[in-house]
C-alpha cells in the first residue's frame, strides 16, 4: 500500500513511464527497459540422473553454494531484443561498465538510449563519474534519457517481466558457476531474440486512471 503522501510522485513517475512506453519505434532514439535480479550459484553434492523413457530427471537436495552472481538485462520491446550482463556484484561500478556496454556495443549508432529502471541508488549518472573519467562519464550520461519507475512500482518496468521468463525458461535448474550462468543466460538471449519475443504492453494512461484512480490527488473544487 502507497501512503498517501506519497500517490502524487507516484502517479507521476507512473504516467512519465506510460508515456514514454507510447513512443512510436525510433533507432535513433531506442527505449530500453533495465532490471537486475541476483543468482545464487548452486553445485551438486552427487551427479543427478538424468531423464529415462518414463523416469523423470532426479537429484539429491543438498547442495554446496558457491556465491552470487548478478544480471543486468537490458530490454528493448519495439525491437524485441535483450541483452543479459553477467557481474560478480551490483555495485556502482558494476551498473555504469554495463551501461557503458549496452551504449557503445549494442546501441553504436544510437543518438540517444531512452533507460527505464528503477531508481536504486545504483542507478544514475553519478554512478559514471565514480567509475570513469570526467570526459568519458559526461559523453556516456549525454548519449541518455533516463526515467525512473515509481517507488513501490517495479511492475512498470518490462525488464522485470522479461528476468521472469528468464528464470522459469533458463534458470530453474542449479548453476554451479558464472562460466555456466553466461552460457546458459547468453543461448536463451540469442534464442529469444531470434524468435523476436516481446512483451505486448497494454497498461495505458487512461486505464492507469481508472483502475489506480484511488491513487490520484483529489483536487478540490
Amino acid at each position: 500500500m502507497i501512503p498517501p503522501e506519497q500517490s502524487a510522485r507516484f502517479v507521476a513517475k507512473m504516467e512519465d513511464v506510460l508515456s514514454v512506453y507510447r513512443r512510436p519505434y525510433d533507432p535513433d532514439r531506442p527505449v530500453v527497459c533495465m532490471d537486475e535480479m541476483s543468482r545464487q550459484l548452486l553445485d551438486h553434492t552427487r551427479d543427478p540422473i538424468e531423464t529415462e523413457p518414463g523416469k523423470p530427471r532426479r537429484h539429491d537436495h543438498h547442495y554446496e553454494r558457491n556465491g552470487t552472481v548478478n544480471l543486468f538485462t537490458f530490454f528493448e520491446p519495439l525491437a524485441a531484443h535483450r541483452v543479459v550482463l553477467t557481474r560478480d556484484r551490483r555495485t556502482k561500478i558494476d551498473w555504469a561498465e554495463c551501461v557503458r556496454k549496452v551504449l557503445d556495443e549494442h546501441y553504436p549508432d544510437a543518438e540517444t538510449v531512452v533507460l527505464v529502471m528503477d531508481n536504486l541508488n545504483t542507478h544514475g549518472l553519478s554512478s559514471l563519474y565514480e567509475t570513469f573519467e570526467p570526459a568519458e562519464a559526461r559523453r556516456l550520461a549525454e548519449r541518455l534519457e533516463i526515467h525512473y519507475t515509481p517507488e513501490h512500482g517495479s511492475w512498470l518496468n518490462m525488464a522485470e517481466i522479461e528476468q521472469s521468463v528468464l528464470a522459469s525458461q533458463a534458470l530453474s535448474r542449479r548453476i554451479p558457476n558464472r562460466e555456466e550462468m553466461e552460457r546458459r543466460t547468453t543461448a536463451w538471449q540469442e534464442d529469444r531474440n531470434a524468435s523476436e519475443a516481446t512483451v505486448d504492453w497494454r497498461f495505458r494512461t487512461e486505464n492507469a486512471r481508472v483502475k489506480l484512480k484511488r491513487l490520484y490527488p483529489k483536487i478540490d473544487d
